[in-house]
């Protein structure tokens, strides 16, 4: 029977609970939690960790931001980053715009949070 213990900090809110994460053959255990949403937190992140992906590309001289609307698997995040740095933006765009929807296949679209022109 093989088990693993993690510490992590949650992020859920501004307290930052240590949360240490049991995983063994049967079963995953969160403790140091001071709420549901660290409990949850704990769990996700050492069974099926996400994030979400913010970048800036160039645009017409100037730049603009993007994000997912929706975090990706983890181990998905630098595909991710690579496919999008081979973007070349020509139509005009705005802030809130969808530049490539459902991303890599993880059911998330990228959007534009600004645009920066010079």
């Amino acid at each position: 029977m093989s088990k693993e213990i993690i510490e992590l900090t949650c992020i859920m809110c501004p307290v930052g609970c240590s949360l240490t994460v049991t995983k063994d053959d049967n079963q995953t255990t969160v403790a140091g939690n001071s709420c549901p949403r660290g409990y949850e937190y704990g769990l996700k992140e050492v069974t099926s960790p996400e994030r979400i992906v913010t970048s800036v590309l160039k645009y017409r001289g100037g730049t603009i931001t993007i994000k997912t609307d929706r975090p990706i698997p983890k181990n998905m995040v630098d595909k991710c980053l690579k496919f999008l740095s081979k973007i070349t933006l020509t139509n005009k765009i705005k802030t809130g715009d969808v530049i490539v929807k459902n991303v890599l296949g993880t059911s998330s679209n990228i959007v534009v949070t600004s645009v920066n022109l010079d």
